[in-house]
């Protein structure tokens, strides 16, 4: 089970975005990286195609995991995760900071 998944809150801990916070659009594990809405954006020049128009776009580069933290639910600030196997069986992420649960 990860840590952090797509769709989780996170909070940006180094780099030229630290402080800011986002939400998870894809994870890569095998990279160690994952891509946050909104961080790390950078310019790039775009060449014309049939499907694409030319120019300078601005798209999200991928972060390190290292570099982000899960967001607390409780006081949105950063925490670790730990794991919890509940009643029903089910392993479910905690978030360190408060105790709470992390839905998913």
């Amino acid at each position: 089970m990860q840590k952090i998944k797509r769709g989780d809150q996170v909070v940006v801990l180094a780099g030229r975005d630290k402080g800011r916070t986002g939400e998870v659009i894809k994870v890569m594990p095998k990279e160690d990286q994952a891509l946050v809405r909104g961080i790390n954006v950078v310019r790039r020049h775009q060449k014309q195609s049939a499907q694409q128009e030319g120019g300078i776009i601005s798209k999200e580069s991928p972060i390190n995991l290292s570099n982000i933290a899960l967001a607390d639910p409780k006081d949105g600030k950063p925490t670790r995760v730990g794991f919890r196997v509940g009643d029903d069986g089910k392993k479910v992420r905690v978030a360190k900071r408060s105790g709470e649960v992390i839905d998913g």
